[in-house]
C-alpha cells in the first residue's frame, strides 16, 4: 500500500515527527504539513543527496470558517514558532483562501474551500497535493485526493485544478526539480 512506503519515510524522519507533534499539539482546528515539505522529503530520500529540514518552510494548513483574516494565518504561524522556533513555519487558513487567491496569482473568483481534502485537492502538483498529519492517538494520516503514485515515484506533473500552464512553467524553473532531484522525471 502506498500510504504505508509514505508513513515509512515520514517515521525516519525524527524532525518531521517533532513538526508533526507540534502540528497537532498547536490547537489549530484540523491542521496539517503538505505541500513542499512532504515532497521535499521524499524525493531528497529517494532521488536526490536527502533531506535538509533547514533550506524548506513548513506548510500548514488548517481550516477555520470562523476568522478568515489574514491575522488569523498569522497568529498561526506565531502559535507554531512559539511551540518550536526552528522550522520556517507557514500556517495558511484554508478556509479563507478564496478571499486573497485570485488578487495574488490572477484569474477569476475560486470558491470557498470546506474541507483540508478539497484543498489539497487543488495544489500545483500531484506530487506536492498531499498533506500529512498525526492524530490525538499518534496514528499518521495521510490526505492525498490524487493518490501517492506521483510524488513516492517521483513524478512532477501540474495540477490542472487551478494552476494554469504558465504558473507551472514559473514554478518549474523557480524549484529546478532536476536538478534538486536527477531522477524526478518531469511530465509536460
Amino acid at each position: 500500500m502506498r500510504e504505508d512506503e509514505l508513513r515509512d519515510l515520514v517515521q525516519r524522519s525524527s524532525w518531521l515527527i517533532r513538526a508533526l507533534a507540534v502540528v497537532r499539539d498547536s490547537g489549530l482546528p484540523d491542521a496539517w504539513i503538505g505541500a513542499g515539505a512532504i515532497r521535499d522529503l521524499v524525493w531528497g530520500e529517494r532521488y536526490g543527496d536527502g533531506f535538509d529540514p533547514s533550506v524548506r518552510d513548513v506548510d500548514v494548513v488548517f481550516l477555520d470558517p470562523v476568522d478568515l483574516s489574514r491575522d488569523n494565518d498569522d497568529r498561526a504561524t506565531e502559535r507554531l514558532v512559539a511551540a518550536w522556533p526552528e522550522p520556517l513555519w507557514e500556517a495558511k487558513n484554508q478556509a479563507a483562501v478564496h478571499t486573497w487567491y485570485p488578487g495574488k496569482f490572477g484569474g477569476g473568483a475560486v470558491a470557498p474551500l470546506r474541507t483540508i481534502a478539497d484543498a489539497v485537492a487543488t495544489w500545483p502538483e500531484y506530487a506536492t497535493a498531499v498533506a500529512v498529519r498525526l492524530d490525538a492517538d499518534d496514528h499518521f494520516v495521510v490526505c492525498a485526493p490524487h493518490g501517492l503514485d506521483d510524488l513516492l515515484d517521483g513524478v512532477w506533473r501540474r495540477n490542472p485544478t487551478r494552476v494554469s500552464p504558465e504558473i507551472s512553467r514559473q514554478r518549474l524553473a523557480h524549484h529546478r526539480p532536476n536538478e534538486r532531484w536527477p531522477r524526478v522525471r518531469v511530465m509536460p
